[in-house]
């Protein structure tokens, strides 16, 4: 068994398949449209992994949560950059984009060396060497 795809509902599909593919250089299937129920959704991926991001708009789904932090659900998601370097250097970019970086590259009490971003519609990546 292996996670196929996690898929994130958003306000702004094409804000956020740039976020993905400019700062992670995930790549992006055609976008899918389904008229009739107002969806449209991108599939992102890696080169080197099965694993999949799905990013989904529809005019209905509006609700945010803005303080996820004290919510049920899913807290974050982590994507590995290959190195300690590649950590603190994605930090920098994405600092220097503006982008609010909620927790400084450190090495975590179980052994990780992360930091951790919010993408542009508020979801916590944790970045990972």
């Amino acid at each position: 068994m292996r996670i196929e795809h996690l898929a994130i509902w958003t306000r702004d599909l094409e804000a956020m398949k740039h976020f993905y593919t400019k700062y992670f250089n995930m790549q992006c299937s055609e976008k899918y449209h389904n008229p009739k129920k107002g969806f449209t959704s991108y599939f992102l991926s890696f080169e080197e992994s099965s694993c999949r991001l799905e990013l989904m708009h529809n005019k209905d789904v509006s609700v945010a949560i803005c303080d996820k932090s004290s919510t049920l659900g899913l807290a974050h998601f982590s994507i590995s950059v290959g190195g300690k370097q590649k950590v603190d250097e994605l930090t920098e970019r994405l600092r220097k984009d503006g982008y609010q970086i909620v927790g400084e590259p450190r090495t975590t009490g179980d052994g990780y060396y992360e930091s951790v971003v919010s993408d542009c519609e508020g979801n916590c990546v944790e970045i990972t060497e």
